[in-house]
């Protein structure tokens, strides 16, 4: 199966599927001499793993990292790294109705006529599973990207379902299991979610995610331009149908004189761009929302076809999310690390030795904050 690498100078390659023995990541580009074990993925593995609340799939997965290659003595050598994750709470009896049968919503159908089989069991290798090893992978790019040039990230729900979720403080993030930036809208998020569990129902999410730090320059004008590839790395993450960067669609309602971020010996008045112009980031914050649908996987019966082309109904059981976006949050920080990785790396291939006489402002003019 090809599709399966992400990068160009640090590269991503993961394998295996929800119900098989294991799944796992091939990191090869990683600079050498970077302090690295094991729990330094962990952090951000047990943010992202299952069964943590009520409000997520009860599947209980420790979601345990194993580094098989590519670190001697505790640091990074160049060479690929290998991540293991091993899978420990499988139930495949319950797919076993949906084993001649597709879930509307779901990739059943769409991956049976393109590869003419099927791995049933929790979608297989089109499950969201597959996004652990992917924040597996992406820790190491945190870690890089924090101590080479200052670059961290963060991301948290900023809707629920039709529930907009207005930003408070980021202090709230950890805090909850939306990773919402909102205290006071915590008991509201879960009367929603019980009651769309009652109705065997699901609903979508909106999460924004940033890159503090950044430095000017990372990208390129044409077809490698910064945005261009988050919005590709976005639209690889299960579930997600929309990406915006900055103002996004708002952006047709608003007006060039108020559009445009205006520049001044200070800093960047505004942010509109989300911080890349032409491609080519501004050294202002990436900021980046996506939207990831309902959940496919419901009780509520549904219309479909079995594998001859008849009418059936169709009930997925098993232990789902009610809203896959709740735990979409570190996913999303790691795809747009990987992104800002591969891009810091390419770009000083290229441009290392590049000066430039204009100064470098500010990411924000301190006197409009």
């Amino acid at each position: 199966m090809a599709g399966s690498t992400f990068g160009h100078l640090f590269c991503t390659t993961t394998f295996g599927e929800s119900h098989g023995p294991a799944i796992g990541a091939v990191v090869d580009g990683c600079p050498p001499g970077l302090e690295l074990s094991a729990q330094d993925l962990q952090i951000d593995l047990d943010r992202r793993r299952p069964g943590t609340s009520r409000h997520v799939t009860q599947r209980q997965e420790p979601d345990q990292v194993e580094i098989l290659s590519g670190i001697y003595q505790g640091k990074t050598t160049g060479t690929p790294i290998a991540l293991l994750i091993r899978n420990t709470d499988q139930r495949s009896q319950d797919y076993g109705n949906i084993l001649d049968t597709f879930r509307p919503g779901h990739a059943d159908y769409t991956y049976q006529q393109k590869y003419g089989i099927r791995d049933p069991r929790g979608g297989g290798r089109s499950s969201a599973r597959l996004t652990a090893p992917v924040v597996a992978a992406a820790g190491i790019a945190k870690k890089w990207l924090k101590e080479r040039y200052g670059i961290e990230f963060i991301g948290y729900m900023s809707q629920l379902g039709d529930l907009a979720i207005p930003f408070e403080d980021a202090v709230h993030i950890p805090n909850n299991p939306f990773f919402a930036p909102n205290q006071t809208m915590i008991p509201e998020l879960e009367s929603y979610m019980d009651q769309l569990r009652k109705e065997g129902d699901s609903c979508g999410a909106k999460i924004t995610v940033k890159a503090t730090g950044m430095p000017v320059g990372l990208g390129a004008p044409l077809f490698d331009k910064l945005d261009a590839d988050i919005a590709y790395a976005m639209m690889g993450i299960n579930a997600v149908k929309g990406v915006e960067i900055g103002s996004g669609f708002e952006s047709v309602s608003q007006r060039g004189s108020f559009h445009g971020d205006n520049l001044t010996p200070d800093g960047f008045t505004t942010n509109h761009a989300g911080g890349v112009l032409g491609g080519i980031s501004t050294g202002q914050d990436l900021i980046v929302s996506i939207a990831i649908k309902p959940t496919s996987s419901i009780l509520t019966m549904k219309d479909s076809i079995d594998a001859a082309g008849n009418p059936v109904k169709v009930q997925t059981k098993g232990r789902h999310d009610p809203c896959v976006g709740i735990r979409a949050t570190p996913i999303a920080e790691a795809m747009l690390a990987l992104v800002v990785m591969d891009h810091v790396l390419l770009h000083r291939a290229q441009c290392a030795d590049v000066q430039s006489s204009t100064p470098i402002i500010a990411a924000q003019n301190p006197q409009i904050l």
